[in-house]
């Protein structure tokens, strides 16, 4: 057990509460153990109904994962990082197939590992809090716990453009494109949550009656203009289009994938491809491991890391430094399986 969680049952909902408000609920490896023991042993009791997952206190759900471990770690042998990438896929596969309804609670920054804990939940609930992105081409390293089949299965090139910018989603934005099941005004969530207890075979009805009016999206209106954009899976056709564009939206969004890691966002738009032709979350999780066991140990996630988290200098010196110089050999080598006793399985 970890004092970084607060596990308890309440009345017939298994309940888990992320609790490192400093750093935002950011998950360890220690917490992916001991949600993924919680799960398993609520799996098989009978008593247990349902599951709500949510955050103790602090601004966000759950920023992420371990992003100083797994520098340090990549700087020496990338083990102790990819232990954690393991235990982390194998809960998010273990919630993805999780027989009983888990309510997860995205009520503030959900980001990284905290989207990968909330997606594969039957119902999402966000908030006029939530803080939805994949960040990851920021720092080097991809959208994984799950994006190649989430953000490949949103309507359009939705998923793409949300990989490669980073861009943040609020809750009516979530709600709006299916990311969120249910919007609710944070001041009723205690309310929810209580009455989920009470009566875990109502959760539907519970969410539906306690849903308020939701905020208009603001990103409905430019899903033309990222399906038009983005419609390529070559990243150079996607700066192509942008370029040749001449309204401020396209010159913003171009501005913006100007500051990525090129490696990963080519590695990015291979991973939905793929993701989006994946026939089981296992298969896809797999992949990612692959990814992720690579791409740990090589510049550009600890150089992104560097540059926008330990020196905060936010000028980070990709290499390679263009998308033209990202081969496909390149990629090819970070997609490539590993050896027998090495690839992800799950639990």
């Amino acid at each position: 057990m970890t004092e970084d969680l607060i596990i308890r049952k309440s009345g017939r909902v298994g309940h888990i509460s992320l609790n490192r408000p400093k750093v935002i609920h950011s998950l360890n490896l220690d917490m992916c153990l001991a949600m993924t023991e919680a799960l398993l042993e609520w799996r098989d009791d009978d008593s247990v109904e349902a599951v709500i997952l949510d955050h103790s206190e602090g601004r966000g759900f759950c920023a992420g994962g371990d992003i100083a471990m797994l520098r340090e770690s990549g700087m020496t042998d990338g083990k102790e990082g990819r232990e954690f990438f393991y235990h982390e896929y194998q809960l998010n596969h273990l919630l993805f197939e999780y027989p009983k309804p888990i309510v997860a609670f995205m009520d503030g920054i959900t980001m990284g590992g905290g989207v990968g804990i909330s997606q594969p939940a039957k119902y999402r609930v966000a908030t006029e809090h939530t803080r939805f992105a994949m960040p990851e081409t920021g720092i080097g390293l991809f959208p994984d716990v799950g994006g190649g089949w989430f953000l490949s299965r949103l309507e359009g090139r939705l998923g793409q453009f949300l990989a490669l910018t980073g861009a943040r989603l609020d809750g009516a934005e979530c709600k709006e494109v299916g990311i969120a099941t249910h919007y609710l005004q944070s001041d009723v969530l205690e309310e929810a949550k209580q009455r989920i207890t009470e009566k875990p075979d109502r959760i539907e009805g519970i969410l539906g009656q306690l849903s308020g009016n939701v905020p208009e999206a603001r990103i409905a209106k430019n899903l033309d203009k990222i399906d038009k954009f983005f419609a390529s899976d070559r990243f150079e056709d996607i700066l192509a289009a942008l370029e040749a564009d001449d309204s401020e939206w396209a010159a913003k969004e171009r501005d913006t994938l100007g500051t990525k890691s090129p490696q990963t966002c080519k590695v990015a738009l291979r991973q939905l491809n793929e993701g989006a032709a994946m026939e089981c979350f296992a298969d896809e999780m797999r992949n990612e491991y692959r990814i992720g066991y690579h791409v740990l140990v090589m510049h550009d996630f600890l150089e992104g890391v560097r540059a926008l988290i330990v020196d905060k200098d936010n000028d980070p010196k990709w290499n390679p430094a263009t998308p033209e110089e990202v081969s496909a050999e390149w990629i090819d080598n970070i997609f490539a399986p590993l050896p027998a006793d090495e690839e992800w399985k799950p639990l």
